[in-house]
């Protein structure tokens, strides 16, 4: 992942690395003009504080960005045990923020004046004019605030703390959450932290209460789901009563993302939901190298990080996780509403569905058992720790799964894989086939397919047999992390009740005439919402096709909008 694209969504200020341990360190603490300061001032408003005051406080959300006018304030980590940390000191030119200040989320550090402080406080929806009414200054502003992200992530510093066997399933599981959403957090060993050890002998919990994650105001989560840990963290909030956006886009994978920038860029209210995290299947690509404009590759997460900073720049909020239960396309009152998980109900003038696919499970009894311990659909770097001079099965044949095996290759002894056809040519990119081709610890076995797991409940996966479908001949090896690639199903269960056409696979059909009327060619058969991307049938399976339609998307919402035009509340 490159170091300007880590950064995403969440607290408010980074625990920054010691100075001269930053390259980047006249990138990341600018020291602003009075020329520059100048400039800034009709965006914000002057605030005074006495020693000791604080400006903002860990867990709680951040009011902005603060110019420092005169004085310091001191940054300091404090975790959910209750110890502080002295991180930094920021002094007069300077400004305290992180990239969660342009959605005003929780801060991961607590803020004091040190002596007397006189700053200029912006807040998020300022911040964002500012950015973009100041190019320049909006560039170096935007720059430092996503660099001080990627030295929070890098560090490990802040962010709840998980206390449980590092190999867990669940921590993995809640590990992956954070990571793909740009989120710090930090992993205790009771054997050799006394605090972690002390937590355990005080809630003496079941293996299934495992792990215990402490956030930040001390409070003690047994084993949480992504929304309890979510709420637990402040990461999301309800949705304000009477508010009503021009769009909600239903994933934030990169159709669904490019629909937030290039329509948050030109003025829509915009509002995306996604149940795990931003980047969809494109998130999970160790690295895209025919991405046009990225001649020398880039990882999927570099490269949906950067929209996800770049939608909030422009004002889209984004609410992770929310997942989307129904929609509701009765318009009673002139508006869809989505129902949410957690009861809320998101209303909106039209809908953008952008939901992707999901990877298929094949059908190989004791799959289940078996997911989170040693069955995976996602190739991350907590996933390689674990495959570390091991060997590997890798089932699939299109470029998800050649771009994860080359990834998984610099970790593993030896990656086998598994194709059920006779080559690669018809589902891979070339660039991937020769790749693959020239890494000696990849092996391709063709015509074969995975037909038994064995394992147990304590262990997880412990063995594979596969099947030869030309001679029918099976084999058996001792392998303990099987990764599937093999296809994609669309998630587009949650319109059931809409009305919504699908194709025999349950794609999403756009621009077919419907009752007469005139159809844009991203719309459904339901007038006023749309699709795009991997949940489109007919749609190019690629990230940036998914992008064009995205970007293609906004000028059939603005068609539609302007012909049923009410005021957004």
């Amino acid at each position: 992942m490159s170091s300007e694209s880590q950064a995403s969504s969440s607290a408010e200020l980074p625990a920054y690395a010691p100075r001269a341990a930053l390259p980047r360190h006249d990138q990341t603490f600018p020291v602003l003009t009075a020329a520059e300061i100048e400039r800034m001032r009709r965006f914000g408003e002057i605030r005074h504080y006495k020693d000791g005051d604080c400006l903002f406080e860990t867990g709680k959300p951040g009011p902005g960005m603060f110019v420092v006018l005169s004085g310091h304030v001191t940054i300091t980590q404090r975790d959910g045990f209750g110890r502080i940390t002295p991180v930094a000191d920021q002094c007069t030119g300077q400004f305290v923020a992180e990239i969660a200040q342009l959605s005003g989320r929780v801060a991961l550090v607590d803020g004091h004046a040190e002596g007397d402080v006189e700053t200029l406080l912006i807040p998020p929806e300022r911040l964002r004019a500012l950015l973009i009414a100041e190019a320049d200054l909006g560039e170096r502003i935007m720059r430092a605030l996503i660099l001080r992200r990627v030295n929070l992530l890098q560090g490990s510093a802040g962010g709840p703390a998980f206390i449980g066997a590092a190999n867990s399933s669940d921590v993995i599981r809640l590990q992956g959450f954070l990571s793909r959403n740009g989120y710090p957090h930090h992993l205790l060993d009771p054997a050799t932290d006394k605090d972690a050890a002390d937590l355990i002998a005080r809630y003496t919990p079941s293996p299934e209460d495992l792990p215990l994650v402490v956030v930040a105001d001390g409070t003690v989560l047994r084993n949480p789901s992504f929304s309890e840990l979510a709420r637990a963290m402040g990461m999301i909030s309800h949705i304000a009563k009477g508010k009503t956006y021009d769009v909600a886009i239903v994933g934030s994978g990169p159709a669904g993302l490019s629909t937030a920038v290039y329509g948050a860029s030109e003025g829509l209210s915009i509002a995306v939901c996604d149940a795990k995290s931003f980047g969809g299947q494109a998130g999970a690509s160790a690295r895209i190298e025919n991405y046009l404009g990225f001649p020398t590759g880039i990882s999927g997460m570099a490269l949906t990080a950067r929209a996800f900073n770049q939608a909030q720049k422009f004002g889209a909020d984004i609410m992770i996780p929310a997942a989307v239960k129904s929609l509701d396309c009765s318009r009673k009152d002139g508006l869809f509403a989505l129902e949410l998980d957690d009861g809320d109900v998101m209303r909106a003038k039209a809908i953008v569905v952008a939901s992707g696919a999901r990877y298929r499970r094949p059908d190989i009894e004791r799959l289940a058992d078996f997911e989170g311990r040693g069955v995976w659909y996602w190739a991350s770097p907590i996933e390689a720790r674990l495959c570390r001079e091991q060997e590997i099965y890798l089932v699939g044949g299109g470029n998800s799964a050649g771009q994860a095996a080359v990834f998984l290759a610099s970790q593993a002894n030896k990656v086998h894989m598994v194709i059920r056809g006779g080559g690669l040519g018809a589902s891979m990119s070339r660039y991937l086939i020769e790749r693959i081709e020239a890494t000696p610890n990849i092996e391709l076995v063709f015509n074969t397919e995975v037909v038994a797991l064995e394992g147990t409940q304590e262990v997880g996966l412990e063995r594979i047999c596969t099947r030869s479908r030309l001679s029918g001949e099976e084999s058996c090896a001792d392998i303990r992390n099987l990764f599937l690639f093999v296809g994609a199903d669309p998630a587009t269960e949650w319109l059931a009740d809409c009305g919504v056409t699908l194709d025999r696979h349950g794609f999403i059909i756009t621009g077919i005439p419907a009752n007469g009327r005139s159809v844009q060619a991203l719309e459904t058969s339901v007038s006023g919402v749309f699709a795009v991307g991997d949940v489109r049938s007919g749609s190019v399976k690629r990230v940036g096709g998914a992008i064009g339609e995205g970007a293609q998307v906004v000028a059939a919402l603005h068609g539609f909008l302007g012909d049923t035009a009410t005021p957004t509340l």
